[in-house]
C-alpha cells in the first residue's frame, strides 16, 4: 500500500499532544458552594468508563480522516516493451471475385482466399498496437475503408464485414489500389511509411499503372509489400448447380508475379507468394519482423483507491459514537 499524500501522516502525531491537552482543560463550575468541604468527595474521581470510550472513539475517526487525506491505494507496478510508434501501415485488399477460389486450408477446413487474407492481417493487426493501419480495397475500383488509425478494434469490425461483392468485383485494379493507399500516406510524416498489397489477379480495371503507382510511390519513400494469393496452376472455385448442389470447378491461376515484383523491388519492398496457408503466416510473421521500430521498457502504475472505504469507516464510527453518546452512554447535565 502507498500514500499519495504521505506527509499528511504527520498529523497523526499531534493527535496524542491534542488527547492530552483536552483532559487537562477543565470545566468551568456549573454551581457556587459556599465551602469546598461539599464537594470535595467528587474532586480526585476519574472519567467514566464510558465517557473515555467514546473519547477514544472520537480520537479514532479523526485519525481515520487524516489517513484518507493522505490518499492511501493499493499499488501495481509493472514493467513492459513497448514498441515505439512510428510506422504507418496501409493494408491494399483485394475483393475482386477470383478470391472466392478456396484453395486454402485451415484446421483441415477448406477455406476461400478472402478469409485466409483476413486471418492472417488480424493476426498482424494484433501484433502491431501501436503502429496507425489502414485498409484500402479494391476489385474494379479501390476505395478507402478506413483511414490510418490506431483505434484497432474500428478497423477489425470493418475487416470482419468485408464480402466479395461488397463492391464491383468483376476486375482487377492493382495501379488504383497502390495510388489510393500511397495517397494516405502522402502527407504524414513517419519514420516508416508501408504498403502490402495483396492480389490474386493481374491489373485489367482502373487508370493508373501498377508501374507508375510504383514510381510515386518510391518518389514519396513509401515501401511497398507484395503478396501473390493463391496456389500455382489451378484453384478450386465453387459453383452451385441448378437443384442447389454446391461443387467446385477448376480454374486457372493468373498472378501477375513480374509486376508485383517490380513494384516490390522499387520501393526497396519484398514480394511473396503465398501459395499456403503456413507461407501466407509466415509472410506476415517476417513483413511484422522487418518493420519493427526500437522497443522500449516502460513502467506504469496501476492504483486502486482506498481513501473513500477509510472515509466510510471513519463516518461510520463517527455515527456510533454520537448514537452511543445520546442514548446508552448519554451524560446528565
Amino acid at each position: 500500500m502507498t500514500f499519495a499524500h504521505p506527509y499528511l501522516l504527520f498529523l497523526l502525531l499531534l493527535l496524542p499532544l491534542a488527547a492530552w491537552l483536552k483532559g487537562r482543560r477543565g470545566q468551568p463550575p456549573a454551581f457556587v458552594y459556599s465551602s469546598v468541604q461539599l464537594v470535595r468527595s467528587v474532586l480526585n474521581l476519574t472519567r467514566s468508563r464510558a465517557g473515555g470510550f467514546l473519547s477514544a472513539l472520537r480520537w479514532l475517526v479523526l485519525a481515520l480522516f487524516i489517513i484518507a487525506l493522505a490518499q492511501p491505494r493499493l499499488t501495481q507496478v509493472d514493467t513492459s516493451k513497448i514498441t515505439a510508434s512510428g510506422v504507418d501501415i496501409v493494408v491494399a485488399f483485394d475483393l475482386s471475385g477470383s478470391m472466392a477460389a478456396e484453395d486454402f486450408e485451415i484446421r483441415g477446413q477448406r477455406v476461400n482466399r478472402l478469409i485466409m487474407a483476413r486471418e492472417v492481417l488480424k493476426a498482424f493487426i494484433a501484433k502491431r498496437p501501436n503502429d496507425r493501419i489502414g485498409l484500402v480495397v479494391f476489385a474494379t475500383e479501390a476505395y478507402t475503408a478506413t483511414p490510418l488509425t490506431l483505434d484497432h478494434d474500428f478497423l477489425l469490425e470493418t475487416l470482419n464485414r468485408l464480402e466479395i461483392g461488397t463492391i464491383p468485383a468483376n476486375q482487377t485494379a492493382i495501379g488504383s489500389a497502390l495510388s489510393t493507399a500511397v495517397n494516405r500516406l502522402r502527407e504524414l510524416q513517419s519514420k516508416s511509411k508501408i504498403v502490402i498489397l495483396m492480389t490474386d489477379g493481374v491489373n485489367n480495371a482502373g487508370k493508373i499503372a501498377p508501374l507508375t503507382a510504383a514510381e510515386a510511390a518510391q518518389a514519396l519513400g513509401v515501401k511497398v509489400y507484395t503478396i501473390g494469393v493463391g496456389t500455382r496452376g489451378e484453384a478450386p472455385m465453387p459453383t452451385v448447380d441448378m437443384f442447389g448442389r454446391r461443387g467446385y470447378q477448376m480454374q486457372p491461376v493468373d498472378i501477375d508475379e513480374e509486376t508485383l515484383t517490380q513494384i516490390a523491388e522499387r520501393t526497396e519492398g519484398k514480394y511473396y507468394r503465398a501459395d499456403n496457408a503456413e507461407r501466407f503466416q509466415a509472410i506476415y510473421a517476417e513483413i511484422d519482423a522487418l518493420e519493427k521500430t526500437e522497443a522500449e521498457v516502460k513502467r506504469y502504475a496501476r492504483h486502486t483507491e482506498l481513501f473513500g472505504w477509510i472515509i466510510a469507516a471513519g463516518l461510520a464510527i463517527l455515527l456510533v459514537e454520537i448514537t452511543l453518546g445520546q442514548t446508552v452512554f448519554r451524560r446528565l447535565p
